[in-house]
This record gives C-alpha cells, sequence and structure tokens, in this order.
C-alpha cells in the first residue's frame, strides 16, 4: 500500500464486546480484514474488545481462561501481519500476584508484532478493585502522524491532552466501554462533547471506539482538531468507518496565538503572543 506523509487513514471499529474471547475474536478479525480492504492503515477497537470488561461481562478473573486469551491474541497478531495493517487492540494484561491485571491496548505493527501497550492511567474505583493502573503514555508515529493511546476514563483529566500536545502528539486512539448500561444515561451527553474540548483546546484529530452492546448511550466517532465529529456509526449496531488524519488540512484554532504562552504560565494575553506552528490559520476572536 502506498503512503504519504502526513496521512493517516483510521479505522474506527464497534461491535457487541461480551464475555466470550472466542466471539470477541471473531468479530474483530472480521473488522480487522473489511479495514484491510477499505485502505486503512490501522484499525481501532474499544476497551476491553477481545478480553472482555471484568466487572461488566463476568465478575472477576477466578478461573479466567488466559491460555485461550493468549492463543486468540496471536490469531489476531497473525492476521495483522498477513494483512499488513496496524491494530490497536482492547484486551487485558495478565499480571502474576501480587499484581492485578492491567486494561490495556495492545498496539500490533504490521509485521505482526506487539510494538507496545497502553496500560490504563486513570482507573475507576470499580477497576482499582481488579486492576493495576499505568504509568506511560504510549506515542508512535505512522505515515509522519504522532499518535498516541488512551482508554475511557482518562478523558477526565485534561492534563493528559495537554502533556500529549507538548510532546508533539497529532492524533488520539481513545478506546472505551460505556455500553451493556440499562438505558439512556449521563455519558450519552457528556463523553463525545469532553473529547471534541479536549480536541478543540489541544489541536488534536481523536478517534473514540466504544462498545456497542445493548444498551450503548453513544457510538463511536471521529473528531478532528477544531472539535468537530466528521462521522459517527449508528448508535448500539456493530459497524466500521475509515477516516483520514490529513496533517496539511487546516481547521479554526481561535486560541492558537496564545496556547504556547498558557502553556508556559502566562494566564493573560496580549499582541505579542507567537503563532502556533500547528495552525497557521488566521482566525479572529
Amino acid at each position: 500500500m502506498a503512503t504519504t506523509k502526513g496521512i493517516l487513514k483510521i479505522a474506527t471499529c464497534q461491535f457487541a464486546v461480551g464475555r466470550s474471547v472466542k466471539q470477541n475474536s471473531r468479530s474483530i478479525c472480521r473488522y480487522i480484514r473489511k479495514a484491510s480492504e477499505a485502505g486503512a492503515d490501522i484499525v481501532h477497537f474499544s476497551e476491553c474488545a477481545l478480553s472482555g470488561y471484568v466487572g461488566t461481562d463476568f465478575p472477576n478473573f477466578d478461573g479466567y481462561d488466559w491460555d485461550m486469551l493468549e492463543e486468540e491474541t496471536r490469531k489476531i497478531m497473525s492476521l495483522a501481519a498477513e494483512l499488513k495493517i496496524w491494530v490497536v487492540l482492547g484486551s487485558t494484561h495478565r499480571l502474576t500476584e501480587p499484581n492485578r491485571p492491567h486494561n490495556s491496548l495492545y498496539l500490533i505493527n504490521p509485521k505482526g508484532k506487539i510494538a507496545d501497550r497502553y496500560d490504563k492511567r486513570f482507573c475507576t474505583p470499580g477497576d482499582l478493585r481488579r486492576m493495576t493502573a499505568g504509568n506511560r503514555f504510549v506515542n508512535f508515529k505512522i505515515n509522519g502522524v504522532k499518535c498516541s493511546l488512551l482508554i475511557c476514563f482518562d478523558l477526565r483529566f485534561p492534563e493528559i491532552y495537554r502533556a500529549l500536545y507538548k510532546a508533539g502528539v497529532n492524533c488520539i486512539l481513545q478506546s472505551f466501554y460505556n455500553a451493556r448500561q440499562s438505558g439512556p444515561s449521563i455519558h450519552t451527553h457528556i463523553m463525545r462533547q469532553t473529547m471534541q474540548s479536549h480536541a478543540a483546546c489541544n489541536y488534536l484529530w481523536v478517534s473514540m471506539a466504544n462498545s456497542s452492546g445493548y444498551y450503548s448511550p453513544y457510538p463511536s466517532c471521529f473528531i478532528r482538531p477544531d472539535g468537530g465529529i466528521v462521522a459517527q456509526l449508528r448508535i448500539n449496531k456493530p459497524g466500521l468507518m475509515v477516516n483520514t488524519v490529513d496533517l496539511k488540512k487546516i481547521f479554526y484554532d481561535p486560541m492558537k496565538r496564545f496556547r504556547k504562552a498558557v502553556i508556559a504560565g502566562r494566564f493573560n494575553n496580549g499582541p505579542d503572543e507567537l503563532d502556533d506552528p500547528r495552525s497557521k490559520n488566521k482566525t479572529s476572536l
């Protein structure tokens, strides 16, 4: 596949993640094939897409079949190598006692190898009863686009997004599991909206991948650096969409003149602030 610097095609996928690792794996492999056929560079799945989500899909890890999880992970890695495509795979990483497992995103490269693993940094109280929090970012480049991985509850901490902006990140692939709820919830009104704010405040592209297990209060979506939603899938329905990060495109960014000063701790603006080099459009406030 021919590549163009500054262009990244992301396939954002959703399906009804459940407790059956084998069934989850079949869905994942099906969408990886569809993403490859659609010309995507990378496929992005929801939180715990392969393993299922402890506390929702199953109560705890007692009797969990870790060997089967590893076997299905290797199948997905082999498929990535066969199709020469990157995969962001939500799963659970096993650790030995006394540590608890990690809620993780595996970054699988087109050679079928795990290039890195992001562990959810901010876990909910429920997560912390069963999981160990992570302690580092995972940043990587594809086609000249610098990406980073995040998971669900991380979105509550704006300092994360500012740190990634300062690190020169262009695009965030963030995985969620807000699904199998009893009905409509506050998540409909805050999750995409919070990510839109993070995108606009830090001039970032965002792929949000959520599970579509009923009831899911919002669908997966793709956000551009001005905070606008480019596209989203149907709520509570499995699906895939391919969207393109294009670093040459310029979007509305009214804070571009002042972002550098604010990061430096100056909380007022003036006429001498320098433009942010990542967004050269001239705008008026």
